[in-house]
């Protein structure tokens, strides 16, 4: 379900997933594939760690690109969830093929 609000979408980003919500920050967003499939992948990996559990890792995994990179944007664009996003999201078919945990893939490949 997708749900248009600029309040709830934090201040540099256009989109959020949390499960089973997909939050844009505006009306015209909704037609942007692109934007809209990078958040289906974030709902298939919130439903493979159960949702809690992907919140958790999202979490410590921006922890440890924080400490990594000492820059906001640089540790967000490294968290393995993200990469794995970034780099799909054009692909409007990944999903009909993503192999389970992909994003684990995207843990110890080259960054951003």
């Amino acid at each position: 379900m997708i749900i248009v609000s600029k309040y709830l979408v934090p201040k540099g980003y256009t989109g959020m997933t949390i499960f089973p919500f997909i939050f844009l920050k505006n009306k015209r967003l909704k037609q942007s594939a692109v934007l809209i499939n990078h958040e289906k992948i974030h709902l298939k990996q919130q439903i493979e760690l159960l949702v809690l559990p992907f919140y958790i890792w999202y979490g410590l995994e921006f922890v440890v690109r924080y400490i990594q990179h000492k820059n906001w944007f640089l540790a967000y664009k490294n968290i393995s969830f993200e990469r794995e996003a970034f780099c799909n999201d054009a692909n409007l078919d990944y999903l009909k093929s993503r192999p389970f945990w992909q994003f684990l893939k995207y843990i110890s490949a080259h960054e951003i």
